[in-house]
């Protein structure tokens, strides 16, 4: 079954000792003080980061809206030159060559 590049799984996708909030010591009551600080800090972190994501996926967008609009012309142009071709018949230029004379 193949899987969409949405639903691969990358290093950040881990979970570790941090995210799970294991702790190698027991945790004492003097430390939530400190928990909290870091709780908050990894909260300003993450909402930064979705901020630039979302900054990024909105330019994204406003690419690719961009590039569909020019498709679009562009078809509309090739469209219509087919049509002139159809309505012209094969176009043959009889062109004469220009001589000119080199000297060695």
């Amino acid at each position: 079954m193949l899987k969409s590049v949405t639903d691969i799984c990358s290093l950040r996708n881990i979970r570790s000792m941090h995210t799970t909030g294991q702790r190698t010591i027991p945790k004492s009551e003097d430390s939530a003080y400190l928990n909290l600080f870091m709780l908050r800090k990894e909260k300003e972190k993450l909402e930064k980061e979705k901020g630039v994501a979302e900054k990024r996926i909105a330019g994204i967008d406003k690419r690719l809206a961009d590039i569909q609009k020019e498709t679009d012309e562009l078809q509309k142009l090739t469209e219509q030159e087919k049509v002139k071709q159809v309505n012209k018949g094969p176009v043959i230029e009889d062109k004469k060559w220009k001589r000119m004379p080199l000297n060695y």
